[in-house]
């Protein structure tokens, strides 16, 4: 059985897809981008700022679910341009101090509303 997350603490869905969805103890959660959702559009910035409001959509939907980031087991970094991946890479590592998940990250042609990085995410509850 799946469980359909959503949060108003992260962006709305800007397409047919949930922020994430749950189902035997693994959480999916949809590539973010670095939308504030309280205003609703894409922080100002660079790709640290963009980064710093993903991993806080990230947070927002794990905490919805139940989970934390101790929870997470794989990350898919997309960016527009790998010329960031230093400045995305520092600020998501604040987020793993210890025994960060899996990890691929590729650039990408284009990201959705302009965005420099977007990130997907899946968590697991521990045994």
């Amino acid at each position: 059985m799946k469980k359909i997350i959503n949060t108003k603490n992260a962006p709305k869905a800007i397409g047919p897809y949930s922020q994430a969805v749950e189902t035997n103890g693994m959480l999916f959660i949809s590539e973010q981008v670095p939308i504030d959702p309280e205003t609703g559009k894409i922080v100002e910035g660079g790709v640290a700022e963009q980064t710093e409001q993903e991993m806080k959509n990230i947070e927002a939907i794990l905490k919805a679910a139940g989970y934390t980031f101790d929870d997470v087991v794989k990350s898919t970094c997309l960016l527009s341009d790998m010329d960031n991946f230093a400045a995305m890479n520092e600020v998501y590592a604040k987020y793993y101090p210890e025994n960060p998940p899996a990890r691929a990250a590729y650039s990408v042609v284009k990201l959705p509303l302009g965005a420099l990085i977007g990130i997907e995410t899946i968590a697991a509850k521990k045994n």
